[in-house]
């Protein structure tokens, strides 16, 4: 065998190996916050795929995120004048955030795909009986949820604008949060009456990346713009980049709500357009319809997604559950890759295998995939004063189903599920292979 004329020692090996990667590592961590467009998106994948290839098991693949650190360096906290009020506008917010990536370098990996999730209730206990412990429950699915993905969540209980509430009251959160953690690149409000119900669907991001869109609400552009209907979208449900676009968009939204000297006025001009709108008060779902259908133009940032259930409407959606658990029992029968077991921190590859069976499932209606996000419109958990239309306790069997629904797909990562969605006392523990040997 021919021999090398050289040689390097292992452990001077380890060093450059080491050296490399962490020179690479940094490079692409810059390279990850930079303007998002589709040869940035599609190089970067590739870099991501190329260093896993070469990573040393003793050198992480990227600087560890640096929860210890804050420079002395003057940032936008620094400054005196800057208000965490939804009443007061946030200037050069881009160039702020920046700058404050450039003093906190280890938060830039991985800061296109960082999320935060917020969601929020009253302050006060709630009228109904059952309600703090729905609450509770609606909350724990969030955090389920989020830490199967590895989403920061923040939930608030008090009004941060004593005129913005009801349901004005998430905006002053929103831009709170987003002073609050400027590294996120999205903040995604959720109603306390929405539930993940597919623990294995992540957000598309490289989807509203494509055309830049800046926020993302479930929603048909015909409803808004033909049918002038103010159910046309439902803005209990919203992902919002982190950028000047968005805070500048949200005081105009906020201005339409009761912070505005001209309040009064803005619910009889919502109804004289959306006739169907069902009370004068001006709302910020109506007011969100409004501005879109005044400015036609604000879709090229704001993305109507109505493709899949970015947020799906509970009444006609409960009832399938019992189908669409079977139907996916029946997908892991054919596959034993999708039967094993594992951890729960690995669940996120469990879903991708999940994804080729579900080609013929559909994302909507009509198809037999899990609905991403199950929302209780009109139930109004908390006080107990659902809409009329619904019959009896309708509502809060419907909340249940969802609930175990949902927590069933985490149980099963503790050996555990419901074996009725209507009973939430009862577990039984699943067999090894379940779901080929049967539950029980």
């Amino acid at each position: 065998m021919t021999k090398l004329g050289f040689r390097i020692k292992p452990t001077d090996s380890f060093v450059y190996v080491c050296a490399f990667l962490f020179a690479f590592a940094l490079i692409c961590s810059f390279w990850s916050y930079a303007p998002t467009n589709i040869p940035l998106i599609r190089n970067h994948d590739r870099l991501n795929r190329l260093r896993s290839n070469f990573t040393h098991p003793n050198c992480p693949p990227n600087p560890p995120i640096n929860l210890r650190s804050d420079p002395p360096n003057r940032t936008f906290y620094d400054d005196p004048h800057l208000s965490y009020s939804i009443e007061k506008p946030i200037k050069n917010w881009d160039r702020k955030r920046k700058e404050w990536f450039k003093h906190h370098p280890s938060f830039a990996a991985g800061a296109i795909d960082r999320v935060l999730v917020v969601t929020g209730s009253q302050p006060t206990p709630c009228q109904n009986p059952k309600g703090d412990h729905l609450l509770l429950r609606l909350f724990k699915n969030k955090v389920d949820y989020c830490r199967i993905h590895g989403y920061d969540i923040f939930y608030n209980n008090v009004l941060l604008h004593p005129k913005m509430n009801s349901f004005w009251a998430k905006l002053p959160v929103v831009k709170a949060a987003m002073l609050a953690h400027p590294e996120a690149e999205w903040i995604w409000w959720i109603d306390a009456d929405a539930l993940f119900t597919d623990m294995d669907f992540k957000l598309p991001l490289r989807r509203y990346d494509y055309k830049h869109h800046n926020m993302v609400v479930h929603g048909w552009g015909h409803l808004i713009y033909e049918d002038k209907s103010w159910t046309a979208l439902n803005a209990g449900v919203f992902l919002i980049r982190n950028c000047q676009w968005s805070m500048d968009f949200m005081y105009k939204w906020a201005n339409m709500g009761p912070i505005s000297p001209d309040y009064h006025k803005w619910g009889p001009i919502q109804k004289s357009i959306f006739k169907d709108k069902l009370f004068p008060e001006s709302d910020d779902q109506t007011a969100l319809i409004y501005m879109l259908y005044e400015d036609k133009s604000l879709t090229e940032k704001i993305y109507l997604e109505g493709e899949y259930y970015f947020e799906a409407y509970w009444l006609g959606i409960v009832k399938t559950y019992n189908n669409v658990s079977e139907m996916y029992a029946e997908t892991e029968r054919d596959d034993v890759k999708l039967r094993r077991r594992h951890a729960e921190k690995v669940s996120e590859q469990y879903g991708e295998f999940r994804e080729p069976h579900l080609k013929e499932a559909g994302i909507g209606k009509g198809g037999w995939r899990r609905p991403f996000i199950t929302h209780f419109t009109g139930c109004q958990p908390c006080n107990g004063e659902h809409n009329p239309m619904y019959k009896g306790d309708s509502c809060l069997k419907g909340m249940i189903r969802a609930l175990n629904f949902a927590d069933n797909q985490i149980l099963r990562n503790y050996g555990f599920v419901h074996p009725d969605l209507k009973d939430t006392n009862r577990v039984v523990e699943t067999p090894f292979d379940y779901p080929e040997r049967g539950a029980y």
